[in-house]
């Protein structure tokens, strides 16, 4: 076993060879791989049948289970397997190679199942490299650092290409991690710096390449000779379909590749200024996005969808270009000028040089300050330097409104501020730090957000996030610090805004809050109370009935049917008059009233059902019969005999003999006895206040109007002088009613001459 705290690089381990004898060895030595094959990485398969789907599944396992074997496995044979595998090198290379990015997500979306295998390799692919980023794990895991920046650097663990596709592939929801990863690596081996400056050429060779294609030449190319008339006669509109879907691919990878390298590692800004990069870019942008736009709409697709992705690409490339741009500008001249030092005048007068390049790139420059204003950073800049040259700032704006009207664009009135304000960054003497910018709407989550982390708002706060989210950040911190409790995990994510990342930066340095180093690290998660069962806590007026279904598991069906029942006449069961005969037995019950009772000598009370007397009991209005007696009404004292309802009279043709007897009695009595009438004769009621109004009319002296005889008698039988005079009436009262005085001007018309008469 490896001696503690002792090097990785300088320990000697003693093992048994393959014949059985002891052999003393160096702890990083090719003797003591374990033999396994990594199988090469291959992408799911879009919109696939079933079989490629389950091909995929089967060989995304394999990947899977071998390196969580690997991340299992000590330090010191982790480190052998990194250092002389070589089919783990294929394998991760082929991952960074074929992984989908971040607008290639249209086979995960098909399959459920391949979404979480794709997932689940994602996630390993990450721990892997960021274990072998890692030069000391723990007091007894260690590298020595210039050892271990030959290792990575002599056995290609690491080189620029796979820094930057891992910067695309991981670098959204874990852009901390990525930083401290990739600051160790070059802080560990400078060589790597050399690599850089000898990579951006190549970056800018991508940008010749997509001009050379489109049969374009933009200012700055490197090419040492004019280019031939009759080397290439291809445009973006007379180019192949598929020639032209490759390039907006190749474009559209290449710029999101450079921006994610730049945002999570600002230290390369340099290199690629160095090389003139800005002007390059400046010039390319104005050259070959018109062209391309241009070509896509007006070249004829037979796929719609196809156009529609391609303009999509198109216009993400044209916004990473511009967001490179600014991280350039920002991390090159911005920030040492907010910063402060001996260098702010430089740094001043190298800005506003950039802007003033900018000015004859009249389509970059607009869509430049549409997303991220100059006259902000100007502003910014005559408040650091109140020695600036106006004329020379009031020059460049007026060329940045030359540049919207030189596109016939107008530049909107309420655009998004990009960054923080000017005046509050150098008021507070902060470094002021670029927000970061959340993607449009129009964008799709790429392999970099597979992890389901949450993402950061322009506020840099973390969101909420849901229980699946929750699951899958304690699932990415345990992996990186398995002796953690999930209760004291989730207690981190809460106090830091579920934050993973800032949860595991403060955890490995010993940063965290009080409350939270007062907590047992190994605490568990607390039990999930399970609320009870809505079926069984229910409350309802039909519980327990025949029919609740949810207490009783046989229902009589027989009762249960829809519609009218099988087998039954509807003039049968209007006929069938139970129901009434079941209320004759009640209604006789009322039929015997006793007044009182007469008890015979010897006889007790409670013979009929009379309680003895009860002290407690009010007998104060037990003789004293209030209003019983009063001359409003009959007598309360003389009850009215009992009266049979009607229908259970008309019903029933069987009657006994003292109910014959009743009503031969009722029908002998005579006209005058008052009986209880439910309701009054409506004639005698009319009659009633017909009085009554001629009574107070009379009282009061009303006289009554003649009516009116206008309509007179009938054709032939003359007419009345009353007729004559209520018709005269009615003539000359008629615009007061209805006619509005037409009459009346009518007349005024005719006697003034205006109408011949």
């Amino acid at each position: 076993m490896a001696c503690a705290q002792v090097p990785l690089d300088e320990q000697q381990v003693t093992e048994a060879d393959p014949q059985g004898k002891e052999r003393t060895l160096p702890a990083l030595h090719p003797a003591r791989k374990e033999e396994r094959y990594f199988v090469p990485y291959k992408p799911p398969p879009e919109y696939g049948s079933p079989a490629e789907a389950e091909e995929f599944l089967e060989h995304a396992r394999f990947i899977t289970e071998d390196l969580e074997w690997l991340l299992s496995l000590p330090h010191d044979r982790f480190w052998c397997q990194v250092v002389f595998d070589e089919s783990l090198h294929r394998c991760l290379d082929s991952y960074l190679h074929h992984a989908p990015r971040s607008l290639d997500l249209a086979a995960l979306s098909s399959s459920p199942a391949v979404a979480d295998v794709q997932r689940s390799i994602h996630r390993a692919v990450f721990l892997t490299f960021l274990r072998m980023a890692t030069h000391k794990e723990s007091k007894e895991s260690f590298i020595t650092p210039t050892v271990f920046g030959e290792i990575i650097y002599d056995n290609f663990l690491f080189d620029i290409p796979k820094i930057l596709d891992l910067c695309v592939l991981f670098g959204k929801g874990n852009s901390q991690l990525l930083h401290k990863m990739i600051e160790n690596i070059f802080t560990k081996q400078p060589s790597y710096y050399s690599d850089l400056v000898e990579t951006v050429p190549t970056v800018l060779q991508v940008f010749d390449t997509i001009l050379h294609k489109c049969g374009l030449r933009c200012e700055g190319a490197t090419a040492a000779e004019p280019m031939k008339l009759s080397a290439n006669n291809t445009t973006a509109m007379t180019m192949d379909e598929r020639e032209l879907v490759d390039l907006i691919l190749y474009l559209c990878d290449s710029t999101t590749t450079i921006h994610a390298f730049l945002d999570i590692f600002p230290t390369a800004c340099s290199s690629f200024h160095d090389h003139s990069f800005l002007s390059r870019l400046t010039s390319f942008y104005e050259t070959a996005v018109p062209d391309l736009e241009k070509a896509l709409r007006k070249r004829h697709f037979d796929d719609k969808s196809l156009q529609q992705d391609l303009w999509k690409r198109l216009s993400h490339s044209c916004r990473k270009m511009v967001e490179t741009t600014h991280l350039l500008l920002h991390h090159r001249c911005l920030q040492p000028i907010l910063e402060g030092g001996e260098n702010t005048q430089t740094y001043a007068e190298e800005l506003l040089q950039l802007f003033t390049s900018f000015l004859p790139e009249k389509r970059f420059l607009s869509d430049y300050d549409e997303q991220f204003p100059i006259a902000d950073d100007v502003s910014l800049l005559q408040q650091a330097l109140p020695v600036i040259d106006e004329t020379r700032t009031s020059y460049l704006l007026q060329g940045v409104a030359s540049a919207w009207d030189g596109v016939g664009r107008r530049k909107p009135q309420n655009h998004i501020q990009h960054k923080v304000g000017a005046a509050a960054a150098f008021t507070a003497g902060v470094k002021v730090q670029e927000e970061q910018e959340t993607e449009g709407g129009d964008d799709l989550r790429g392999a970099a957000a597979i992890l389901d982390l949450p993402q950061k708002e322009n506020n840099g706060a973390v969101c909420s996030v849901s229980g699946a989210a929750l699951e899958s950040l304690l699932s990415c911190i345990k992996d990186l610090l398995p002796d953690l409790g999930e209760g004291f995990l989730l207690a981190c994510l809460q106090e830091y805004d579920y934050n993973a990342e800032l949860v595991i930066n403060n955890i490995l340095e010993d940063r965290l809050a009080p409350s939270l180093n007062k907590l047992d690290r190994a605490l568990p998660r607390p039990v999930k109370e399970e609320l009870p069962d809505v079926m069984n806590s229910r409350s309802n007026v039909f519980d327990d009935d025949e029919f609740d279904i949810f207490r009783r598991d046989q229902v009589d069906m027989s009762r249960v049917w829809k519609g009218r029942r099988k087998g039954e006449n509807v003039r049968e069961m209007l006929n069938d008059k139970k129901h009434i005969a079941e209320q004759k037995a009640r209604y006789q019950a009322y039929e015997t009233v006793v007044d009182e009772v007469v008890v015979e000598p010897g006889e007790s009370a409670a013979t009929y059902g009379v309680d003895d007397y009860d002290d407690e009991y009010d007998d104060t209005y037990d003789v004293n019969q209030v209003g019983a007696n009063d001359l409003d009404g009959d007598s309360l004292l003389n009850r009215r005999p009992f009266t049979i309802p009607q229908v259970l009279r008309q019903t029933y043709k069987a009657q006994d003999d003292e109910k014959e007897e009743d009503e031969e009695e009722e029908e002998t009595l005579p006209i005058n006895v008052n009986r209880d009438q439910f309701v009054q004769d409506p004639a005698v009621l009319r009659e009633r206040a017909e009085a009554r109004r001629a009574a107070i009319q009379q009282r009061k002296g009303f006289r009554p109007e003649n009516p009116g005889n206008v309509v007179g008698k009938p054709k032939g039988q003359g007419k009345t002088k009353d007729t004559i005079l209520d018709r005269r009436k009615k003539e000359a009262n008629k615009s007061h009613v209805s006619n509005h005085n037409r009459r009346t001007m009518a007349d005024r018309k005719r006697n003034k001459g205006m109408i011949p008469s």
